[in-house]
């Protein structure tokens, strides 16, 4: 199967001018994009994050952003591509890992497990909305499972949990994620 390559995202930032008028400051692409060599496809745009106590005129800070959760007390916000996983069980569990490795280091230290259901399976202290944009994907727990489809949307709660992209065709996924390691 050909993977077919999503239009990055645009990523449109207001402020405020000299004259104190609100404006657009930026238009393009977000400097904040990675992929995964070993999985042709999977794209994460970051898009936005705050610190802890942000103000509306607070700077954008996501260039330094690494790993999966916000900064402590903060938010993140991102788009992930993500292609069709490999019809070859093996390969899928190697993209996978590889993916998590690659961009989601903080994550992998808690995350897949040998025993695990997927081996995507992780879990991360925060309150996560998950909104399907385009294609659908498996939302996997512990114990079930859930088709997502363009416009469905998934508050995910500090549990463990997968994504699975079982389709045959590229997804694109929104997630924004809520730091609540304070309540732990």
């Amino acid at each position: 199967m050909q993977d077919i390559e999503k239009p990055p995202i645009r990523r449109i930032v207001t402020g405020v001018d000299a004259e104190g008028r609100s404006c657009i400051t930026e238009d393009g692409a977000s400097p904040s994009q990675r992929t995964v060599a070993a999985r042709p496809g999977y794209r994460v745009t970051n898009l936005w994050r705050t610190e802890p106590d942000a103000r509306p005129d607070a700077g954008d800070t996501i260039a330094i952003h690494d790993g999966v959760q916000p900064p402590r007390g903060g938010t993140i916000l991102r788009i992930i591509d993500v292609p069709p996983e490999p019809q070859d069980s093996s390969r899928s569990k190697e993209a996978v890992e590889a993916t998590f490795r690659e961009m989601f280091p903080d994550a992998h230290r808690d995350g897949p497990k040998a025993s695990a259901i997927h081996p995507a399976m992780h879990k991360t202290p925060t309150v996560d909305y998950a909104i399907m944009l385009e294609g659908e994907i498996t939302a996997i727990m512990e114990n079930g499972e859930t088709v997502m489809r363009a416009g469905d949307v998934l508050i995910q709660r500090g549990t463990n949990h997968a994504w699975s992209n079982r389709s045959g065709k590229p997804a694109r996924i929104a997630f924004i994620l809520i730091d609540a390691s304070a309540a732990e």
